[in-house]
């Protein structure tokens, strides 16, 4: 007999061989066995309805859903797979079905009111504890020998695994449903977080309500990241519930709350590993667009290997360069500007007397802490230093054309266009 009832016979190892062992249900005579399904199939109501009630009493947040009659559809599904299988037990043909709608619908309901996939199997299994329980009673009413009892309940486990399937089919439908729709809310929310232009102050009401959506707490402030995946099919990285992650763009994109709370930081340090991009500055809520646009902007530095690459940054460590990088075209400008006295030096003595003006606002030293820095001899710097002033003559002293020579030759180190042989401590 298939699974799902008892089996005329099993097939076991023995020795070189197989050995048939007849089934004990198998043997009971079909009098008693046509006897036992007529008094289980009149009793299906009745426990069906002590099944669900016994049910509703563990659980008793267990939501009931009617059918178009008014009853309650886990009754019917109930009701069902117990005439199903004593009916099967009676004809011993194919094995026993039960239209798995119910099943399915049963366990969509678990999943979407946040229930376990245990806490399902456990309702199951009460279930089929009572069922056999009353099984037990008829079968001694009706005289059927305790080894085909044992039969009978193997077979029940083994029907009760369909069903379950069918549940967990249908939870799985909804978990993924559900899933989908989480993943569309969020980035409805993060589409209007990232606006540029939404109200300041209170948060605006339709960010309320989006984060509301989602159980998202509105947090005083954001950091907001961009990132470049490491292959294409990347897997998403683990960054933790509370931060929202929209892996659609072609450089994904996340909203970190409270980025400097405590854990925060090695939370997303150890779930970006392989990953890089850039973190923006930590800011209020309102400004989470302005923390984006940092962001981007150290990306696009990374990728031109203006940053390093590899990691993911944290732009407030790479101030500098975000400021003197970013406005391109004014920086080279001003440079036209300030540097203009070395056009008619020549490239590679223009460059040297480039670094040693840079050493010398930098140390605001004489020539032995520029040399020192440098790696020269303070004479090679006393003599640059004396081209500089004839060079620039007294414009040299003056504070703010100082601040812009040192803000463009600091842009065009960063750049590559100079060296920097003593770095800084």
């Amino acid at each position: 007999m298939p699974r799902g009832a008892p089996e005329a016979d099993r097939k076991v190892q023995a020795g070189h061989g197989t050995v048939a062992i007849r089934s004990a249900w198998h043997d009971v005579p079909r009098a008693q066995v046509r006897q036992f399904a007529a008094i289980a199939l009149a009793e299906a109501p009745d426990l069906a309805e002590e099944i669900l009630r016994e049910i509703r009493r563990e659980y008793p947040n267990l939501p009931l859903v009617l059918d178009d009659s008014g009853e309650p559809m886990a009754l019917v599904g109930i009701r069902r797979a117990i005439e199903v299988f004593v009916q099967h037990l009676e004809t011993a043909e194919g094995r026993p079905r039960v239209h798995p709608e119910v099943f399915q619908e049963f366990g969509r309901g678990e999943g979407l009111h946040g229930r376990s996939l245990d806490s399902l199997q456990a309702i199951y299994r009460l279930g089929v504890r009572l069922a056999w329980r009353r099984f037990a009673e008829i079968g001694q009413r009706v005289e059927i020998p305790p080894p085909a009892m044992y039969e009978l309940v193997d077979a029940g486990y083994e029907y009760l695994d369909g069903l379950v399937d069918q549940s967990v089919r249908g939870y799985a439908e909804a978990a993924a449903r559900q899933a989908g729709e989480r993943l569309r809310l969020q980035r409805r929310l993060m589409e209007l977080l990232l606006a540029e232009h939404h109200h300041r102050g209170d948060p605006a009401e339709a960010l309320v309500e989006r984060a509301a959506r989602i159980g998202w707490p509105l947090p005083d402030k954001v950091a907001v990241g961009v990132l470049l995946r490491p292959a294409r099919e990347a897997v998403a990285p683990a960054v933790g519930q509370g931060v929202l992650l929209d892996m659609e763009y072609e450089q994904p994109r996340m909203v970190v709350p409270e980025p400097d709370a405590a854990g925060r930081p090695e939370l997303l340090h150890r779930a970006l590993t392989g990953w890089s991009g850039a973190i923006g500055p930590p800011v209020p809520l309102a400004d989470a667009a302005k923390s984006l646009r940092w962001a981007d902007a150290a990306v696009r530095l990374m990728e031109r290997r203006l940053l390093p690459g590899g990691e993911v940054l944290h732009c407030t460590e790479h101030t500098e360069a975000l400021v003197l990088l970013q406005p391109e075209e004014l920086i080279d400008d001003l440079a036209l500007r300030c540097l203009a006295p070395l056009a008619h030096c020549g490239p590679t003595h223009g460059r040297r007397l480039a670094e040693t003006l840079l050493a010398w606002l930098e140390t605001r030293g004489g020539a032995p802490e520029v040399a020192a820095r440098l790696g020269v001899h303070p004479q090679t710097v006393r003599y640059r230093l004396r081209q500089i002033r004839e060079l620039w003559g007294d414009e040299i002293d003056d504070p703010d054309r100082r601040f812009e020579l040192e803000l463009v030759l600091r842009a065009q180190r960063l750049r590559g266009e100079l060296g920097d042989p003593h770095p800084r401590r």
